[in-house]
C-alpha cells in the first residue's frame, strides 16, 4: 500500500506543478459526415509525444511548435500527416479507407492488443450470435441446450461454465447475472444483434482497474454502433427449417444526431431427431447525439425473448448400444424460455479541453426458466430426474468515470477515477424436481436474492519517453442477502465483504512497430449469494494473482504478431452447483501458459489469422495424478483465411481446434478434442448481397460440450459415470439475401 500511496502522491504533485504546461494544440477529429472519431492516435513525429482522441473525437497535445508534423492513425481511416501552424485549435477530417494492415501501428497504450479485434472485425465481420464471443483470441464456446441457453465458455485453462470468471458487458451494461438460478455469472449474450456490434474491447487477466466482478480470466466489452452507413433488410434460409429475418433502419442521421432501430427474428427445428421449436426475437433502438461543447448523449432500449425445446446431453453408452442415435435423446422434454428488457444511458460531459466525465446508467428486467435432466433416473427411478430452474430479476446500476489528460514536454499523464454501483434483486429463485415440464414434484430451493456491489477505482498512465507505467487500485464492496422461503422460520441472511485489488502494468514502446509489456494484478473470484450465506462469509472473495509478459510486434508492414507467457493463481473458492442446490468446495489452483497470435495480409485482398493458446491447469491442494481441473482446455487453436476487397466477392474459411482434455480430477475420463471447419462466401451488387454460409464443411462427427456425469437409464440396475455430451452440428448450409439502401 505504501508503494501505491507514493505513486498517487507523485501524480498529484506532477498534476499541480504541470498545470501551466497544459497548453498546446487541441483539436477534433471527424469523418467526412462530421461525426467524431474515437481512438485516433495523434503523434508528434518530432518529439514522439502522442495522445488519443476521446469519445467526442477531441485531443490535446502539448510541447508543440510551429512546423512540427502530426500523424493521425486509425484502423478504419486513411493515415494523414498535418503540419502545425500557429493555430491553437483545429478540426481534422479523416477519410474511410479500404482496410490494409500496413497502416496499422502498435499503439502505445496499456491494452494495445485490442488492435487484433479491430483487424478481425474488418476482415471477417460478425454474422451470427455464435461468432460474437469467438472474436476474442483464445476463447472457445460450446452450446449444450438447444440454442437458447447461454454458451459454455473456455479461456486460459478455465471451464468458465456460462460466465463465472469472465466479465461481459454491452455498452457498459453487465451481461453476467450474479447468483443466477442456473449458476454464478450466467451470461446470455443472445439479446445482442450481431450486426449492431461496432467494437470489441477485451483483456485477459486481472490487470484492469475498471473491470471488477467476474474478470478473473478476463473481460469482453462490446460496443454497438452509434449510427448506420446503410439501411439493411436481410433474410436467411437454411437446413433444418432455419429462417432468420433481420433489419437495420435509420430513423435520423446528420452530423450531430443519429437514431436507428434493429430487429431480428430467428426460428429453427435444429438438427436433433426431436424438433427444437426454437424461436428468438430481438428489437433494439438507439439514439446518439453530439451536444454543445462536445458533450455526447447515447440512449438505447432493447427487448429479447426466446423459447426452445432441447434433447440435452446424452450418455456415450446409449449411443454405442443403439438405444438412441447421436442426435437422439433420453429426455426430449428439456428446454426453456427467457427474456430480457434493457434501458441504457451513456452521457459524456467535456469538463475542459483535457478532462471529461463519463456517466452510465442501466436498468434491466430479466426472466428465466430452464428444464434439464442430466442424470435421467439416478435419483428418481419412477419419474426421472428432470429439474426446473426459474428466476425473475430486476437489475440496475450506474458508473461515473473522470478522466484528465496532461501533456508534458517529454511525456504525459492520463488520470482516471471512477465509482459505481450494481444492484440485483430476484424474486422466487427456484430449483424444483419436475416431470415433463408440467408437474412440480418437489421444490428443492426457493428464495429471494438481493446482492449489491459498490466499487471505486483510480489509476494513472505515466508516459515518459518510451516507458509507460500504469499503477491502479480498485475497491469492491459486496452486500449479500438471501431470504429462504422454504425455512419454517423467517430467515433473511445478510453478509458483507470488501476486497482491495492493486494493479501495476509497465510498457516499453520500442517503436511504433514493437511494444513489450509486463502486466500484474490482483483480482478476485466472486461467489454466489447462496454460497456466501451457507459459508457464513468465510473465504467468499478468494483472490486471484496473475501476470503477463508479452510483446506486440509489427514484424513486417503486413504482418502483426502478438505473444505472451502468463500465470494465474487462484485461492480457495466455493462453488454453488445450481443443478443440485449444493455447495462444493474447491482448493487452490494454478494456471500458466502462452498465447500466440498472427495477423497477416498475404495479398491486397487476402488475409490470414492464427491464434494458438496453451494452458497448464492444476489443483495445488490435491496429490499428483489427482489434481487435474475438469474440462480445463490445454491446447486450442483458431485459424481464418478471408477475402475482402477483391472485386465484389467476400468470404472466409475458418477452423477451430481443441485438444483432448481431462473430464475428471484423475484424468480417467477424457473429453475428446475436435477440429471443425466453417466457411462463407458472398457477392455484393449495388444494393444486394447474396451469400452462403456452411457450418461443419467436412461433416465431421464431434462432441460440442462434454461432461463426466454419473447417470442411470430407466432399464439399468446401477449407475454409470462416463462422458455425457451434446453432439456438434453436422453439415449445415444457410443462404442469405441482403438489401441495402
Amino acid at each position: 500500500m505504501n508503494f501505491f500511496k507514493s505513486i498517487y502522491s507523485t501524480i498529484f504533485f506532477v498534476l499541480v506543478g504541470s498545470a501551466a504546461l497544459a497548453q498546446g494544440i487541441s483539436g477534433k477529429v471527424v469523418d467526412e459526415t462530421g461525426l467524431a472519431i474515437e481512438a485516433v492516435l495523434v503523434q508528434n513525429l518530432h518529439t514522439d509525444q502522442h495522445t488519443h482522441t476521446n469519445q467526442q473525437g477531441t485531443f490535446l497535445l502539448n510541447g508543440i511548435e510551429a512546423g512540427d508534423t502530426l500523424t493521425l492513425t486509425h484502423a478504419a481511416y486513411n493515415t494523414i500527416s498535418v503540419v502545425v501552424k500557429e493555430e491553437k485549435e483545429r478540426t481534422i477530417i479523416l477519410e474511410l479507407k479500404t482496410f490494409e494492415l500496413d497502416q496499422i501501428t502498435v499503439s502505445p497504450e496499456v491494452n494495445a492488443l485490442n488492435v487484433v479485434s479491430k483487424i478481425d472485425l474488418k476482415t471477417t465481420p460478425v454474422n451470427s450470435s455464435q461468432e460474437v464471443l469467438r472474436k476474442v483470441p483464445g476463447l472457445i464456446i460450446g452450446q449444450h441446450a438447444g440454442g437458447g441457453k447461454a454458451e459454455q465458455i473456455f479461456l486460459r485453462g478455465f471451464d468458465i461454465d456460462h460466465g463465472t470468471d469472465i466479465a461481459i458487458s454491452v455498452d457498459g451494461m453487465p451481461v453476467n447475472m450474479v447468483s443466477h438460478a442456473h449458476g454464478q455469472g450466467y451470461a446470455d449474450l443472445h439479446f445482442v444483434i450481431p450486426e449492431t456490434i461496432e467494437k470489441i474491447d477485451f483483456g485477459k487477466g486481472t490487470y484492469y482497474a475498471d473491470q471488477g466482478n467476474f474478470s478473473t480470466a478476463g473481460y469482453v466489452a462490446f460496443q454497438t454502433k452509434d449510427r448506420l452507413e446503410n439501411n439493411i433488410i436481410q433474410t436467411e434460409i437454411g437446413q433444418y427449417n432455419t429462417k432468420r429475418l433481420f433489419s437495420l433502419i435509420n430513423l435520423s442521421r446528420n452530423s450531430h444526431h443519429a437514431a436507428y432501430v434493429a430487429s431480428e427474428y430467428l426460428t429453427t427445428d435444429g438438427y436433433f431427431e426431436s424438433p427444437q421449436n426454437f424461436s428468438r426475437l430481438n428489437v433494439m433502438g438507439k439514439y446518439t447525439g453530439e451536444l454543445d461543447n462536445n458533450n455526447k448523449l447515447s440512449v438505447s432500449a432493447s427487448h429479447f425473448q426466446s423459447s426452445w425445446d432441447a434433447s440435452g446431453q446424452i450418455p456415450e453408452r446409449a449411443v454405442e448400444t443403439n438405444i438412441i442415435s447421436r442426435f437422439g435423446a433420453i429426455d426430449d422434454t428439456e428446454g426453456g424460455n427467457t427474456s430480457r428488457s434493457n434501458l441504457n444511458l451513456n452521457y459524456i460531459h467535456q469538463l475542459s479541453k483535457n478532462s471529461s466525465l463519463t456517466s452510465r446508467f442501466y436498468l434491466s428486467h430479466y426472466d428465466f426458466e430452464l428444464y434439464s435432466n442430466f442424470t435421467f433416473y439416478l435419483e428418481d427411478a419412477e419419474h426421472g430426474d428432470q429439474i426446473r430452474q426459474k428466476e425473475d430479476r430486476n437489475m440496475f446500476g450506474f458508473n461515473s468515470e473522470w478522466n484528465r489528460f496532461i501533456a508534458l514536454p517529454n511525456g504525459s499523464i492520463n488520470l482516471s477515477a471512477g465509482v459505481g454501483l450494481r444492484d440485483d434483486q430476484t424474486t422466487g429463485t427456484a430449483l424444483s424436481h419436475s416431470l415433463n415440464r408440467q408437474t412440480t414434484l418437489e421444490t428443492l430451493k426457493l428464495g429471494d436474492i438481493h446482492e449489491t456491489n459498490s466499487y471505486a477505482y483510480a489509476q494513472a498512465e505515466l508516459v515518459r519517453g518510451k516507458w509507460t507505467v500504469n499503477p491502479a487500485l480498485r475497491l469492491d464492496y459486496f452486500q449479500f442477502g438471501y431470504y429462504d422461503r422454504l425455512s419454517e422460520t423467517y430467515e433473511n441472511n445478510q453478509v458483507e465483504k470488501g476486497i482491495l485489488s492493486p494493479k501495476l502494468n509497465v510498457l516499453y514502446q520500442h517503436s511504433p512497430l514493437l511494444q513489450y509489456y509486463l502486466k500484474t494484478g490482483i483480482g478476485f473470484h466472486s461467489n454466489d449469494t447462496r454460497v456466501v450465506v451457507a459459508e457464513e462469509g468465510e473465504s467468499i472473495l478468494p483472490k486471484a494473482y496473475s501476470s503477463d509478459l508479452g510483446l506486440i510486434w509489427k514484424a513486417h508492414p503486413r504482418l502483426l504478431v502478438n505473444a505472451a507467457v502468463w500465470n494465474l493463481f487462484l485461492e480457495q473458492e466455493f462453488v454453488y452447483v445450481g443443478d443440485a442446490g449444493i455447495v462444493e468446495p474447491s482448493g487452490k489452483t494454478n494456471r500458466s501458459g502462452f498465447d500466440l497470435g498472427v495477423r497477416w495480409q498475404l495479398l491486397d485482398w487476402l488475409y490470414f489469422s492464427q491464434d494458438v493458446n496453451y494452458a497448464y491447469a492444476r489443483s495445488v491442494s490435491d496429490p499428483e495424478g489427482e489434481n487435474y481441473i475438469p474440462l480445463a482446455p490445454d491446447l486450442t487453436a483458431v485459424g481464418t483465411l478471408s477475402i475482402s476487397g477483391q472485386s465484389n466477392w467476400y468470404g472466409s474459411i475458418q477452423y477451430r481446434y481443441i485438444s483432448d482434455r481431462p473430464a475428471n480430477e484423475d484424468n480417467t475420463i477424457v473429453a475428446e478434442g475436435y477440429t471443425v471447419v466453417d466457411t462463407n462466401l458472398g457477392y455484393q451488387f449495388k444494393h444486394f448481397d447474396l451469400g452462403l454460409k456452411i457450418q461443419n464443411l467436412f461433416d465431421v462427427e464431434w462432441k460440442e460440450t462434454q461432461f463426466a456425469t454419473e447417470s442411470r437409464l430407466f432399464n439399468e440396475t446401477s449407475s454409470v459415470e462416463e462422458i455425457h455430451y451434446t453432439p456438434g452440428i453436422p453439415f449445415c448450409a444457410t443462404a442469405m439475401l441482403r438489401y441495402k439502401f
